[in-house]
């Protein structure tokens, strides 16, 4: 369940979403103002905040920066009240909630902030052999390791193991290790005492602290620093923490789940990932297939995103055409599930009529090199490439994973997380790719700075 912290007083339009948000299951803090739900967030950390126009949300957004605090921000106001959306936006909120409030937008926020808290839907037999795995270990108390390509559900099979385990009644909390720089990474993992770096103007607890009693859950560990693996090894052996700054450790009751796309064992032999750490996590161990290998998942999950994204927004809920199914089933997707879900949303708001046609089905298609090795053909989903296979040829792999990458970028506006998505590969590893193109003198797309979503709403992505 989300952990969300509202700002403003829990009365008339507020306290209804309050009570509309606990009713969905959330956790509920309350500040009457910014500086007392910042206190909030150090003290107890939350998945997100609520946080009405009328309060200062620059300052609030500025010092979680300075204070090193990754939680996103929300504000909320009076739907007619455009002009404070946009200073609300600007001022580094996420999204703009209008009030008065509709439960299937408190819900999308909610679901976005912690997570789908339903079962995973699959209906392919290796899905099936999977979660019965996942339930057997589920009540166990070891550290387990989540592997599987990007995209494919491991935050959401973390999630389902949490609720089927003996902590379900504690906190889940969740941290992306390749979403946050190394300095921000350390404070968000163990976190500080007063003073301990500029802009620590008080002590704050860390994740492990934050999901004491409870599972936490670190995705993208392969992308963590050899110096951070050591810190996670000794909080694992001696289940205690030194937060920045600290004269003594904090005893923690942790169930550590860790998820990654990488080869671990690769990564120990090239000396990028600590085999004594890789050891310890690998206690139990569960692997995700891709979507490509568990075809019979597709259309399960496609009707799944479907039906969630037409209420998400307000639209009457429509089935797939046969033809539309024809192209998800040909696809190999690459991204797997996230793709597939960007897929169907965007297929949603697009189609017209009583079905989803194909010609609501927009598909990302991969040069034939880059493809994955087991994926079907490329050319039975979607019209070629406008270079063609043929036009590869000669080419060096790293040029043509460099114009994927800069086009995929344009495509999503510059939008870094969603290009990421798209490409299978992790932000941190698009960040790093292009810096180098800079490097070399390329121009890289800037990313566009958000604006108010006017209804129909959709969800805030999750992760970061």
């Amino acid at each position: 369940m989300a952990r969300l912290l509202i700002i403003g007083a829990l009365e008339a339009e507020l306290g209804l979403a309050a009570r509309m948000a606990q009713a969905r299951g959330a956790r509920l803090a309350q500040a009457d103002g910014v500086a007392s739900g910042l206190a909030r967030l150090r003290a107890e950390g939350a998945d997100l905040v609520l946080c009405e126009v009328t309060h200062d949300i620059g300052w609030l957004v500025e010092q979680l920066a300075a204070e090193r605090i990754a939680c996103p921000v929300v504000a909320c106001g009076r739907n007619a009240d455009a002009a404070a959306a946009v200073r609300a936006i600007r001022a580094g909120a996420r999204e703009f909630l209008p009030l008065p409030p509709e439960a299937e937008l408190i819900a999308a926020i909610l679901a976005a902030a912690a997570g789908e808290a339903e079962a995973p839907v699959h209906r392919d037999p290796a899905m099936a052999a999977l979660l019965a795995r996942a339930a057997q270990l589920a009540g166990a108390q070891a550290s387990l390791l989540i592997t599987g390509e990007s995209g494919t559900g491991k935050e959401v099979l973390a999630r389902h193991i949490h609720r089927h385990s003996r902590r379900a009644h504690g906190p889940f909390v969740a941290l992306n290790c390749a979403a946050l720089p190394e300095a921000l990474l350390e404070s968000e993992l163990f976190g500080h005492e007063k003073g301990a770096f500029s802009g620590a103007v008080a002590a704050r607890r860390g994740k492990f602290e934050q999901a004491d009693g409870g599972t936490l859950l670190l995705d993208e560990i392969g992308e963590m620093d050899l110096r951070l693996q050591a810190k996670i090894l000794r909080v694992i052996q001696e289940r205690e923490v030194d937060r920045l700054g600290g004269g003594a450790p904090v005893k923690v009751d942790v169930r550590l789940l860790a998820a990654t796309n990488r080869d671990l064992a690769a990564e120990v032999q090239a000396g990028r990932f600590r085999a004594d750490l890789y050891f310890r996590l690998n206690v139990l161990a569960l692997h995700i297939p891709p979507l490509r290998e568990r075809p019979q998942d597709i259309l399960a999950l496609a009707a799944h995103f479907a039906a969630r994204f037409a209420e998400a927004n307000g639209l009457p809920p429509r089935r797939l055409a046969p033809a539309a199914e024809a192209l998800l089933l040909a696809h190999p997707w690459p991204g797997n599930v996230r793709e597939l879900e960007n897929a169907l949303h965007r297929a949603v708001l697009l189609a017209r009529g009583p079905e989803i046609g194909p010609e609501a089905v927009e598909l990302t298609v991969l040069p034939r090199a880059m493809a994955p090795s087991a994926a079907p053909a490329v050319e039975a989903a979607s019209p070629a490439t406008p270079r063609g296979v043929a036009g590869l040829v000669g080419r060096k792999v790293e040029e043509v994973e460099r114009d994927l990458i800069l086009e995929t970028l344009t495509h999503c506006l510059g939008n870094r997380t969603r290009a990421a998505e798209i490409l299978g590969i992790s932000i941190r590893t698009l960040r790093n790719k292009l810096h180098d193109y800079r490097a070399q003198g390329l121009a890289v797309p800037a990313t566009v700075p958000p604006l108010p979503a006017p209804l129909p709403w959709a969800p805030l992505p999750v992760g970061g």
